[in-house]
């Protein structure tokens, strides 16, 4: 019966490895029992506690499954659901004969399988939890489902699938099954822990199916590989099922997968994402193979490779679930086993450093000296006592930290050091240390040898002095550990002859304070900054603000500061508050936090100004650390306090206090980015509108964003930030008179009528990130381009123009070239933070066609359809690709010599412009792939024409394919007119996909 059983478990087949499907009903019974033993073993060994929700309640209730996985503990747990489900939908029905029949496959079944489906997609499909979770056989029958219901061809291996053409889900579920194969694979080959014999382990049906899956899916390893190799080709972004896309499967199930909005609808995968993982995995099966191929290695470490370079490219992965040090591993394994260490690499670890040295001749070659120098007892190679003296500090820093005695010939070694050898060895304890992660026990025996090393009389300053002494001690530990060690060190050497030394030189009082003064420098801490300078001032009375002139207060406050009576304070104001903003520009907010709380407690004893200086500050710190995590990826809305807190700086009444004026301009575009714009166009005083520029046009920007679209009389606003724009880029003429009376222009330099500077606007302009604001910007300064061109033809485009005035009452005063360039930064920085804004990147492509730079404009012009239509997979909107766009798309090819282009372009105008195809198809210097493109033209009088102009010119091979694609009867006038358009649609997909690939 056994070898029954296991022939019938053999012959199944379903695609590649598809034991677990509707025939497998015997695999399945074995598999949910094997589940079943294994519930029983836990449940026996501890107290019966029925789960909170029981299985057959999510069949009654449809929305109660969504609503248990959003718990933030759900009982059971998703795994165990799927568990359940499965096993309810596999149990075997018993006829009235009482005979054993198949699962039934009727509406409850169904239901079961498609709850399970909907608890793998709720997890994403990560493979990680899932395999945790899951025994092989669950899995494998969970992903069976998946297949099914992603319609994937049925009796057809996946080898011989088309990924390409496959709808997105559908390839997504044949991945996921084939990564799921090799993962297997591999984690089959690791040795497990050996636990207690219990039920699951003596179910001998249990064993053999695994056993059975594990054999066929080593059998197909490589149509596996070969269809995630395969995968690797594809560069579009994918989809996979998520709840919503299921519901919308199982509402009608007669719908093919690829015909309905699930085939996109679902969770996307970005291309990258999935080859990152893909490649992952493929390494690891290829490693797995090197035992018994050694090219494999080379492989794997390819796909390492490949794995650490797409991992750098993203901020945030959330669909790729690897070990990252499992990967370091496999990747260090690898270059060790194809030989492709690099010594110059800074992220080698000690296992690959060692093998690049035994790979080399240097360590024989030193044990041949040391054994030659053993011979003679002479050091013939002086050399080696520097190589043993660096080996014995090595080895002593390590027996201290291990809490080992230390060697007498490392004691002996420092009787008399020379001062290299000191200096080696306090580089050797501060890099053997990591004081951020270490644990206490290592600092602390760390101390221990410091202290040792301290004791000896001429070695005590130079150790007690030294940076890493001073981190490991608080200042009064240190002073009384000090004391201690110079009393020792005299007593143990009164009988003894100090030993001339470098360090038994006396310290003079300017190398304390220089030493203290570099202290100073490198110090973050604001207790130890102020330790510092009391030190400082006790030893001499100066300026110690002055000691780094990296150190820079904003020149508002400096007289503030200065003013300061107490010396001592003054220093430590002005240099915390120099720190912290050094530390805000390298976005170390944390110490900034530190340093300014520090200040502003200080500051708060004496001067109110100062308190209110340091809150302006602390303010800004907080409204740049929250933008600086939003351009890093985060989408959480600032707290309450922290807009009330800049609400209440825009209210601030102004009194003899000294403002800058970035404060301001940091919060008008915090709060333009959060769409406060009720709030800055009713509730900002205006004598803070009238002081401070920034807040003006964060004023006008939110009032006219208001008014978007609204009506023309509705529009003054927009008109008061025409004119305030206009004025920033003006420029006003310096003239002089001449010796004869008459007088000449010297030069142009930016009106003083202006808010604002334009540098200082662009800078302004480059902290906004809300659209609608910067939507608005670009339309008002390509209405102003537009205006200052002057050329009606070649206008770039854009939303809103209606809104801005048509005319310039002055347009002699206006900066040409500075509205030209601002207005190709605003759109180049828009696109930076959202390079799928269509609008964006049709007004991109405007500006660089109006410039004459076809081949950009042509890629803009394409990634502006390309985003709004799924890379071509679907129409492109006529609002987007208008005859207007479309005709210069057309020029853009014609100016570039791609005259077949030409031609399949102008079958997209709402009336095909055979004129210009014509006359584009009669050049002979065509520099695109003309006959390549034939297949792509729809329209038969063109068709017709080529054949007639291969005819005239004797081009028999391109005459004949122009035939061709005539003869293609989907192309027959007599066609019904929605196969025509069919036909048309299908050829404008792949022509503008062929195109992509060109100027992508």
């Amino acid at each position: 019966s056994f070898l029954k059983m296991k022939h019938s478990i053999l012959s199944l087949g379903f695609s590649d490895v598809s034991i677990a499907g509707t025939t497998g009903t015997t695999i399945q019974t074995l598999s949910m029992s094997a589940e079943a033993a294994d519930r029983v073993a836990v449940s026996g060994s501890r107290p019966s506690t029925p789960p909170q929700t029981s299985w057959f309640e999510f069949l009654l209730d449809e929305m109660l499954l969504e609503n248990h996985l959003q718990k933030s503990h759900p009982d059971p747990v998703p795994v165990q659901l799927v568990i359940q489900f499965l096993e309810q939908a596999a149990k075997p029905s018993v006829n009235e004969q009482n005979q054993v029949q198949p699962p039934a496959d009727n509406r409850r079944n169904r239901t079961l399988k498609l709850l399970a489906l909907k608890v793998a997609a709720h997890l994403k499909w990560d493979l990680d939890v899932l395999e945790k979770g899951l025994t092989i056989p669950v899995l494998n029958m969970l992903l069976n489902e998946l297949l099914c219901v992603s319609k994937v061809p049925p009796g057809v291996k996946h080898v011989d699938l088309d990924l390409s053409t496959l709808p997105p889900t559908t390839a997504m579920a044949v991945i996921i099954y084939n990564r799921w194969a090799i993962r297997t694979i591999v984690l089959s080959s690791f040795p497990e822990k050996q636990t207690k014999p219990g039920p699951h382990q003596m179910n001998m049906d249990y064993m053999v199916l695994c056993h059975c899956l594990l054999l066929q899916l080593k059998e197909q390893a490589a149509d596996s590989i070969m269809v995630l190799e395969g995968s690797l080709g594809l560069k579009k972004d994918f989809y996979i099922h998520t709840l919503r896309t299921l519901d919308l499967l199982a509402a009608d199930p007669s719908t093919a997968n690829g015909e309905t909005e699930s085939s996109t609808a679902g969770l996307r995968i970005s291309a990258d994402e999935l080859h990152c993982q893909v490649h992952y995995d493929l390494g690891g099966i290829f490693f797995q193979q090197g035992c018994s191929d050694q090219l494999a290695y080379e492989k794997a470490r390819e796909h390492f490779q490949q794995t650490r370079e797409l991992l750098l490219k993203f901020d945030l992965t959330l669909h790729v679930h690897l070990d990252e040090k499992r990967l370091a591993g496999y990747w260090n394994a690898c270059r060790a086993l194809t030989g492709a260490l690099d010594p110059s690499d800074t992220q080698l670890n000690p296992y690959g450093q060692i093998n690049i040295i035994e790979g080399s001749s240097f360590p024989q070659a030193l044990v041949e000296a040391f054994i030659k120098d053993n011979v003679s007892l002479k050091h013939l190679v002086r050399g080696l006592d520097e190589v043993c003296h660096k080996l014995c500090v090595c080895n002593a820093v390590r027996d201290a930290l291990q809490g080992e005695v230390l060697s007498v010939r490392f004691h002996q070694l420092l009787h008399k050091p020379r001062k290299h050898v000191v200096d080696f060895m306090l580089e050797v304890c501060t890099r053997s240390l990591d004081k951020d992660r270490s644990s206490e026990t290592s600092k602390r025996k760390m101390v221990i040898f410091l202290k040792c090393v301290g004791l000896k009389p001429h070695l005590v300053f130079v150790v007690t002095a030294h940076k890493l002494f001073t981190e490991l001690l608080k200042e009064e530990d240190r002073k009384i550990l000090v004391e201690q060690m110079r009393k020792r060190s005299a007593t143990v050497n009164l009988c003894a002859k100090p030993l001339p030394s470098f360090y038994d030189i006396p310290a003079a009082a300017s190398v304390n304070i220089g030493q203290l003064e570099q202290q100073l420098i490198l110090c973050l801490d604001a207790r130890r900054i102020r330790q510092i300078l009391i030190e400082l001032h006790s030893m001499a009375e100066r300026p110690f603000w002055r000691v780094n002139n990296k150190w820079e207060v904003p020149p508002d406050y400096i007289n503030v500061i200065l003013n300061i009576k107490d010396n001592l304070t003054k220093d430590l104001v002005y240099i915390l508050m120099a720190k912290g903003l050094h530390c805000i520009t390298v976005k170390d907010f944390a110490h900034t936090r530190q340093l300014f709380s520090a200040c502003l407690e200080l500051v708060t004893e004496f001067s109110p100004k100062l308190r209110q200086v340091m809150l302006n500050e602390m303010l800004l710190l907080e409204v740049r650390a929250h933008e600086t995590g939003v351009a890093e990826g985060s989408n959480v809305r600032p707290p309450p306090d922290l807009v009330s807190r800049v609400r209440g700086y825009l209210e601030m009444r102004i009194h003899d206090l000294p403002l800058r004026q970035i404060v301001g301009e940091e919060c008008v575009a915090f709060m333009l980015n959060w769409r406060e714009n009720e709030y800055l166009t009713l509730q900002v005083p205006q004598q803070l509108v009238m002081n401070n520029p920034y807040i003006k046009l964060g004023q006008l920007l939110a009032s006219t964003c208001k008014e978007l679209p609204g009506p023309k009389e509705s529009r003054r606003t927009a008109k008061e930030l025409w004119e305030v724009v206009v004025q920033i880029c003006s420029v006003s003429n310096q003239h002089k008179r001449n010796s004869d009376g008459r007088v000449s222009l010297i030069k142009q330099r930016e009106s003083s009528m202006g808010i604002l500077q334009r540098s200082r606007f662009i800078t302004f302009i480059k902290k906004l990130r809300e659209p609608l604001v910067l939507t608005t910007l670009i339309s008002l300064f390509v209405r102003f381009h537009s205006i200052v061109r002057d050329d009606i033809v070649n206008e770039v485009t854009a939303e809103y123009l209606a809104i801005w005035p048509s005319t310039l009452a002055n347009m002699q005063a206006v900066d040409v070239e500075a509205v030209a360039v601002t207005v190709k930064e605003l759109v180049t920085y828009a696109l930076t933070l959202n390079p799928n804004n269509q609008s964006w990147l049709i007004t991109q492509a405007d500006i660089y066609f109006v410039t004459n730079q076809y081949s950009a404009a042509l890629h803009f012009y394409l990634q502006a359809g390309a985003v709004c239509s799924d890379f071509f997979t679907k129409a492109v909107a006529p609002d987007v690709y208008t005859d207007q766009v479309l005709k210069r798309m057309i020029k853009c090819c014609s100016m570039l010599n791609c005259h077949t282009q030409v031609a399949v372009l102008c079958q997209f105008l709402r009336e095909v412009d055979y004129m210009t195809a014509f006359k584009a198809l009669q050049e002979q210097n065509s520099h695109d792939a003309m006959d390549s493109f034939y297949d792509y033209i729809w329209d038969v009088t063109i068709l017709e024409y080529l054949t007639h102009i291969h005819h005239k010119r004797g081009e028999s091979e391109k005459r004949q394919i122009a035939i061709k694609a005539i003869g293609q009867t989907e192309l027959n006038a007599s066609n019904p007119e929605e196969v025509l358009q069919l036909a048309a649609q299908k050829r404008k997909k792949k022509f503008l996909q062929a195109m992509a690939k060109l100027y992508f």
